[in-house]
């Protein structure tokens, strides 16, 4: 049951991919809105995991479920039948709120709920795994939807799960909060959304924009503001994120891996989809079908992984070829041509499984080294810092292809070609030729940055590999049935 929000949760990141030109055409948004609608959930989503994750650590991880489930299922309703981009914008903000609250949540009762580290490790898994699938679910639902209903179809999915959740949740789920967890510290809610939102902001836009004064100054903005976050957590009395969290040996590296992980499945992401649709000439619904093929193998990619772990395989050598299968999956993207579908979208997959291998093991292992009590905050830490690999991923790997593209694209050809391929693409019937080479120059950008990617997560491998080294999930006393003044279980059945 915790799976199915999460599910949504994660396709509602690119669940408006193929709904964008209905929506347009419906509600007439101006350029501005058109970006907001589409980004304000993940600006949203990221700028709020930290704060509640501490919050369910103090409240309540069920009950904060539940308030987000009702937050996200009223948001979708409104989103659906939404008659202006006001309205549409800020149910989207909405979702952003309830998706914040349902994702720490989620992981924080399977915490709680899984007390064996055998099952635990099954269970964080299979979560990620769910995580991982849902974001190209997202964009194939969409197209289906769209297709043979209206646009407001892509929310309304969202209200059955919702419902069965507000109906379930309080009779099937435990409920578990930190019994001493102090005043909660308001001042550091702003200073982690104004340390997380600027960097998030400026990374997603130099993909497209190239490095700007105004995103570097972004970027710059949100460092000083995370500076300002971690002195106001290692000075205050009642921490939103306890510094003690870091002291367990292998939260800190897990919480890194975890970002460099993102790094490399985002920003091969980048590239990937919009090599199918426009290097290879394939509908939006098309591509989006074609993408889902790299998914399939991620179901097995976890399981496998734990079952290592747990006949005696030292996690750090499960993770370190997580990351060696990762990167030779950018390896083979290296070798793509312009005509190479098969060959790309097997990259993609194995990509995708050696990520998956690798969040699974080291989510399981930041998990366990963290006080259960600390659950949330954990989870919201790991969560946060995979938004900004993610987004560090496609700004840095789409930095090194557009100046390749640009570099490899003909003098000759006009400005708008130079800037993206979309562009090229569009005046290519009034230049001879230009569409072949603006293929060609992408598909060069795209080998540049595998290139990069693969030296990044080989690296992320010999890391993994030294700070993982031995580091056990620790037995705890807490985690026992016996020991209950540790832990809130008033909802277990």
């Amino acid at each position: 049951m915790l799976m199915l929000p999460l599910l949504l949760v994660s396709m509602d990141v690119s669940v408006l991919y193929f709904a964008i030109p209905a929506i347009s055409a419906d509600l007439e948004p101006s350029g501005t809105q058109q970006l907001w609608i589409f980004d304000i959930y993940a600006f949203v989503l990221a700028g709020l995991l930290m704060t509640m994750g501490s919050l369910g650590d103090r409240i309540g991880h069920r009950r904060l479920l539940l308030i987000g489930a009702a937050a996200f299922g009223t948001a979708s309703l409104v989103a659906a039948y939404a008659n202006s981009a006001e309205t549409l914008i800020a149910a989207r903000a909405v979702l952003g709120i309830g998706g914040a609250t349902l994702m720490p949540a989620t992981m924080a009762i399977l915490r709680t709920m899984f007390t064996d580290p055998a099952q635990r490790a099954k269970a964080i898994g299979l979560w990620s795994g769910v995580m991982t699938a849902g974001i190209a679910l997202g964009s194939v639902m969409s197209g289906l939807l769209v297709e043979y209903f209206w646009w407001g179809s892509v929310f309304l999915v969202n209200l059955p799960a919702m419902a069965l959740l507000l109906v379930l949740g309080p009779v099937l789920l435990p409920e578990s909060k930190n019994p001493a967890p102090g005043r909660f510290d308001w001042l550091s809610v702003p200073l982690s959304m104004a340390a997380v939102l600027p960097v998030i902001y400026g990374l997603k836009e130099i993909p497209s924009e190239g490095w700007n004064v105004r995103y570097v100054v972004s970027i710059t903005v949100g460092l000083l503001f995370a500076t300002a976050f971690v002195h106001r957590q290692r000075t205050t009395a009642s921490p939103m994120i306890d510094p003690a969290l870091f002291r367990g040996r292998g939260f800190g590296p897990s919480v890194a891996l975890n970002l460099v992980s993102a790094f490399g499945i985002m920003g091969s992401a980048y590239f990937t989809t919009q090599y199918i649709q426009s290097v290879l000439g394939k509908s939006a619904l098309e591509a989006a079908l074609w993408a889902l093929l790299p998914s399939v193998p991620i179901g097995a990619a976890a399981p496998v992984a734990t079952s290592l772990v747990h006949k005696g395989v030292d996690r750090a050598h499960v993770v370190t070829a997580g990351f060696a299968i990762a990167a030779s999956g950018f390896s083979l993207l290296a070798f793509a041509g312009t005509d190479s579908m098969w060959l790309v979208l097997t990259a993609c997959a194995v990509l995708a499984v050696g990520g998956v291998i690798v969040m699974s093991q080291i989510m399981d292992l930041a998990m366990g080294t963290a006080p259960v009590e600390r659950a949330g905050s954990a989870s919201s830490l790991m969560e946060t810092g995979a938004e900004f690999g993610g987004a560090l991923g496609m700004a840095v790997l789409g930095s090194i292809g557009t100046a390749i593209y640009r570099h490899e694209i003909p003098a000759s050809a006009p400005d708008v070609a130079h800037e993206t391929l979309g562009g090229a693409l569009a005046v290519a019937d009034r230049v001879p030729g230009l569409a072949t080479a603006a293929r060609e120059a992408f598909t060069s950008g795209m080998q540049g940055a595998a290139i990069a990617g693969a030296v990044l997560l080989a690296g992320a491998a010999g890391l993994a590999a030294v700070t993982l080294r031995r580091v056990e999930v620790p037995e705890r006393a807490c985690e026992t049935p016996e020991a209950p003044s540790k832990l809130s279980t008033s909802g277990v059945r």
